[in-house]
């Protein structure tokens, strides 16, 4: 798939950073490889010394820049034919009080069966809110702060 270059905040020789394409998350960026492998194995030892200078600058700038409570770091990806790819999920605080708002994210603690206090809550849950309100919903809440446009901007200035 062909990134817009609009979406494009940095690349080098074997890697690409961009903000999601389908996602209204300010800061929600994917990292993957130019040459579009579908697993670490087959990357060139290049590609592979690359990545963890990559991994740590892309949480060490959208750390200063974009200041989120928590910054997921993720790999996912088991369709075939899809490249490798890494996904950068900054959870701010005004997306943790949205998930708290949203009354039907409040049946995954019914169903987990835990004792955790109805203000505990853990990555899968929000990840899973993430991706269902920011990027699946065709209303998507709103926005505080910057926008994707801006984010964008103010990320590639940074790198």
């Amino acid at each position: 798939m062909e990134i817009p270059s609009s979406h494009i905040i940095q690349q080098t020789e074997h890697w690409v950073l961009n903000h999601h394409l389908a996602s209204a998350l300010p800061g929600y960026l994917m990292l993957g490889p130019t040459c579009g492998a579908s697993s670490l194995a087959d990357l060139a030892p290049a590609a592979l010394a690359e990545l963890g200078g990559l991994l740590a600058s892309t949480q060490r700038v959208m750390e200063a820049m974009l200041e989120p409570k928590w910054l997921y770091i993720s790999r996912y990806g088991h369709m075939p034919g899809l490249p490798l790819h890494f996904h950068f999920i900054p959870v701010y605080p005004w997306v943790e009080a949205l998930f708290w708002q949203d009354e039907r994210y409040r049946l995954l603690q019914a169903f987990a069966g835990t004792d955790c206090p109805a203000t505990a809550t853990d990555g899968a849950e929000l990840t899973l809110f993430i991706w269902r309100e920011f990027g699946e919903s065709p209303t998507p809440p709103a926005v505080e702060g910057p926008s994707v446009g801006q984010v964008i901007e103010r990320l590639r200035r940074a790198f």
